[in-house]
């Protein structure tokens, strides 16, 4: 295999894979895709570093030793990609809140501008029901007048807010 023997290799290959397989999957509990990828990486540093031992033993040490390098340096790795996507994970969602406090800042000021430009009445309206909190009923009978009627000013002042705002924001939208 130092000479780069094809057949040796192969040999080497047939003697000791099944092996180094099953010692990987005892290592990991199990885990075959971890274990086949430190048999991978353990075929691998074998090819490039691979030298005389005069014993079986000895080189089958050897081999132990590789795979549980491997195992460790893909723990590592697996380790710092994870923690890696954690750390994105975290300064996307930062990203996020700051956007949308952003957007909830901008739709506040739309929204007290043109409560402010609504008629007195409408104010009055939505000051009642959403800010003080009253109840429709109770809004009615200080105005003598039916619930139904409340409700549907209301429903007509939330429609026009609705709309006087969403044309605004579209207005703002940058353009794909």
């Amino acid at each position: 295999m130092i000479a780069g023997d094809e057949t040796a290799y192969r040999l080497f290959y047939d003697a000791y894979f099944d092996r180094l397989w099953r010692y990987l999957i005892v290592v990991t509990a199990g885990n075959e895709d971890a274990a086949r990828e430190a048999l991978q990486a353990t075929l691998t540093r074998v090819v490039r570093h691979i030298r005389v031992f005069s014993s079986e033993a000895a080189f089958w040490s050897w081999l132990t030793v590789l795979a549980r390098s491997a195992l460790a340096d893909q723990s590592r790795k697996r380790r710092r990609y994870l923690a890696f996507l954690e750390r994105f994970s975290q300064h996307t969602a930062v990203e996020s809140a700051a956007h949308n406090d952003r957007a909830e800042d901008r739709l506040q000021q739309l929204l007290d501008r043109h409560i402010a430009a609504l008629s007195e009445d409408e104010k009055r309206l939505v000051e009642a029901k959403y800010f003080a909190r009253r109840s429709v009923r109770d809004i009615a009978a200080e105005l003598q007048t039916s619930e139904k009627t409340i409700e549907s000013r209301l429903t007509r002042v939330r429609q026009k807010l609705k709309s006087t705002v969403l044309a605004e924001l579209k207005n703002e939208a940058p353009e794909r």
